[in-house]
């Protein structure tokens, strides 16, 4: 079955085996926590207040490009949400995908396309104390299966190598605070962004997503 997202932006959890997940394109990607408990923060009057692991994921989320300074990366919006977790992110041109775009025309680099750096959550959520020392420690077992392998390589160079990562480094800082409990779902939902419009509509989405929390489908 194929869930969807606003009735839009969802495709099944398990990855495309079509599509190559390290190529040079525009990704939206959602991560649940386990059993989509409230371990990020509140909404209060529209606002993302987060809590102490919401700052972490805030914060590891932010380190993403920095410890991957190989993929050429960049942060489109995003926002750390009670139980879950919404963002853009841009692969380039790298030495792993050979400069192989396929999105459709889409483009990442030279292009016209209009990628916000500023972080929804900055404009948007409580602000987070200042970065740690990134965490060393990146392994967790229930992150390993997030997601469904394809026939593409390398798998340590793709979407589903930074979401795991971020997965991971999130969980080690949260139990190493005292927040043995915290856990995310197994598997995230991911979208490729074909278009602008498609772009520009999803980066409208994540910034509304806090002022429309009690309609939204992860509510509860």
């Amino acid at each position: 079955m194929t869930d969807k997202f606003q009735n839009k932006y969802r495709i099944p959890s398990a990855r495309a085996q079509w599509w190559d997940y390290g190529n040079a394109a525009a990704y939206f990607i959602t991560i649940c926590t386990h059993n989509r408990e409230h371990y990020f923060g509140k909404i209060e009057n529209g606002i993302m207040i987060l809590n102490d692991t919401g700052k972490m994921a805030y914060e590891e989320w932010l380190k993403t490009p920095e410890l991957r300074p190989d993929m050429n990366l960049t942060l489109g919006e995003f926002v750390v949400m009670p139980n879950h977790f919404h963002a853009i992110i841009i692969i380039g041109e790298n030495q792993y995908n050979n400069g192989n775009v396929r999105n459709g025309g889409l483009s990442v680099r030279d292009d016209g396309l209009s990628v916000g750096t500023q972080c929804i959550a900055s404009l948007h959520q409580t602000p987070p104390p200042q970065t740690p020392t990134p965490q060393t420690d990146t392994t967790n077992t229930n992150a390993m299966h997030s997601v469904s392998m394809n026939k593409f390589a390398p798998q340590s160079k793709n979407l589903a190598s930074i979401v795991r990562g971020f997965k991971s480094s999130v969980t080690t800082r949260a139990k190493k605070s005292g927040h043995g409990n915290f856990a995310w779902q197994t598997r995230f939902h991911d979208h490729i962004i074909r278009d602008q419009k498609s772009f520009d509509n999803i980066s409208q989405y994540i910034i509304n997503n806090p002022n429309k929390w009690t309609d939204d489908t992860f509510y509860n």
